[in-house]
């Protein structure tokens, strides 16, 4: 028999091991670029709700590190002799994260939903005859005519991202933002742990089936090593880097430039370069509303800007910004610049523009969003620019998710509207004439700021459909002259986005032009 005291030791060591977990959990803790609100990656372009979007959801297909479009979701897909019909055929063992399987009709929901938004979808369904269901793992994509943008639309990088939902979810009217977020991503959201403003909660999500290619960019394997991840929305960035470096967080994902010197200093943080690509910043007009529905008030203020001042304000480091007017991005194949136009101020043109349009000295509303590490700065810069050639500016100051909410607002500025926004987007989503969201001229359907250009419209689609390469690109330069010309929006000019995080914690971080958590560790 047992003894009385050996019996009450055991009982006390198995009491110990049932109050234990049964394994260590794994936590990433870090400050995401802003804070976020809205979490329909279908219904705002918002670059922090896309990275939510890729934590929760995947894609059919994804663009490696050598730019080359792979199969994600689907196992492959055929292009029948005629060029008119894309077969898609799904991974096996794919569900979501409440266990239900992931069929065609998912998928079809999804690209429908998407494709009623983005500018590449848009365009995508223009062409499309319909869209086929084969059988619960195939569908197909049957087009009116040729349009060879398929593939590049579905792996399209960034805002808005095609990602798949299940067709419940789906079926959400894409004027209305979803309410509920189950994906077949690598991650699964803890909508239970969510405190806006304060933090989000992501788990590993133990249904997801990673591929078995290694992870290149946003393509391979997308393996959460991690249990848990938390985005702490910590707006003052003296305060994040003051949380790194106490070791309180292990991540942040864009510091300002300015406290890069910090970083260096301590051995144990590390400065890394995930968006080597770069972005590009503008300066979008509401087309709809006075007086920038007046091209020469556009233009007006294209010739009162200067990049230089806004970037030093913004990014602070040349080794990081780069000055460029080429709205479809310096270097590319059709990065056409423009002399001195927002390089150097010509205030008499600018003037005589002004006066043109008929301005009658109305307050223009500029939407400052004053927690958005990428674009918080410019604001001040570009009123006093605007308002030294005769504008009024009346500069809002908001976070981002607030911006986020009102820019897509269409009423005049007194009634809640507004007049300028700021923005960011990936370089590798702007170098497309065909398919650059700020560029299409699709009156109620373009992007916010709405501008109707019909000019524009025959230009882009002689763009897509052309099949010889030196009218294809004859063609994207008028297009980019256009979008100068018209004045659809003003390239402010590009960075590289750089990270920090905690060297002797953390490994695995990949680059690309999306921050992504997968494939990060921790170290023991």
């Amino acid at each position: 028999m047992i003894g009385l005291r050996k019996l009450t030791a055991l009982a006390a060591v198995i009491w110990a091991a049932l109050a234990l977990p049964a394994t260590a959990q794994t936590t990433l803790r870090m400050v995401p670029h802003a804070d976020i609100k809205i979490l329909d990656p279908i219904w705002t372009t918002a670059l922090i709700t896309r990275n939510f979007g890729y934590m929760v959801f995947d894609t059919l297909f994804a663009k490696d590190a050598d730019l080359k479009i792979q199969p994600q979701m689907a196992e492959k897909y055929t292009l029948s002799d005629d060029k008119l019909t894309y077969t898609i055929t799904l991974r096996d063992g794919l569900v979501w994260s409440d266990g239900a399987p992931v069929t065609a009709e998912d998928c079809v929901a999804s690209i429908k939903r998407w494709g009623a938004r983005d500018a590449s979808g848009q365009l995508l369904m223009k062409e499309a005859k319909e869209l086929k269901i084969v059988d619960p793992k195939t569908f197909e994509i049957v087009l009116k005519q040729p349009f060879s943008l398929v593939m590049d639309a579905l792996s399209k990088v960034s805002s808005n991202v095609p990602f798949m939902m299940p067709k419940r979810i789906a079926d959400t009217d894409p004027n209305k933002q979803i309410t509920e977020f189950i994906g077949s991503g690598p991650f699964i959201f803890k909508q239970d742990e969510w405190k806006p403003g304060e933090k989000m909660v992501f788990v590993k999500n133990p249904k997801y089936k990673p591929r078995a290619e290694p992870p290149s960019m946003l393509a391979g394997g997308k393996v959460a090593k991690v249990d848990r991840v938390e985005w702490l929305a910590i707006t003052d960035p003296n305060t994040a880097a003051n949380a790194l470096l106490a070791g309180e967080i292990d991540l942040i994902e864009a510091p300002p430039p300015d406290l890069f010197p910090l970083f260096k200093a301590d051995k144990n943080i590390a400065l890394y370069p995930w968006n080597a690509q770069g972005s590009q910043i503008v300066m979008r007009f509401n087309h709809l509303q006075p007086p920038f529905n007046n091209v020469k008030a556009r233009q007006a203020a294209m010739y009162a800007l200067a990049q230089e001042p806004m970037l030093q304000a913004q990014v602070g480091d040349p080794e990081i910004y780069k000055v460029c007017n080429a709205p479809f991005i310096c270097g590319t194949t059709y990065g056409k610049e423009y002399g001195d136009l927002l390089i150097k101020p010509d205030i008499e043109k600018a003037k005589a523009l002004l006066k043109e349009s008929g301005y009658d000295g109305t307050p223009i509303v500029m939407l400052h969003q004053t927690d958005l590490q990428s674009s918080n700065n410019i604001q001040p810069v570009a009123k006093q620019q605007l308002e030294k050639v005769g504008f009024k500016v009346d500069m809002v100051d908001a976070d981002w998710q607030t911006v986020v909410s009102r820019r897509a607002r269409k009423e005049a500025p007194s009634q809640g509207g507004w007049n300028i926004f700021f923005t960011t987007n990936i370089t590798l989503d702007s170098d497309n004439p065909g398919t650059n969201s700020y560029a299409a001229g699709t009156c109620e359907k373009a992007w916010f700021g709405w501008p109707c250009d019909p000019e524009m419209e025959k230009l882009r689609d002689a763009f897509l459909h052309a099949t010889d390469p030196a009218k294809q690109k004859e063609l994207g330069l008028a297009i980019s002259d256009r979008v100068m010309d018209q004045a659809f929006y003003a390239p402010v000019g590009q960075y590289k986005a750089f990270g920090a995080y905690r060297k002797d914690r953390l490994e695995g971080w990949l680059p690309g032009p999306v921050a992504v958590v997968w494939n990060i560790s921790k170290k023991n």
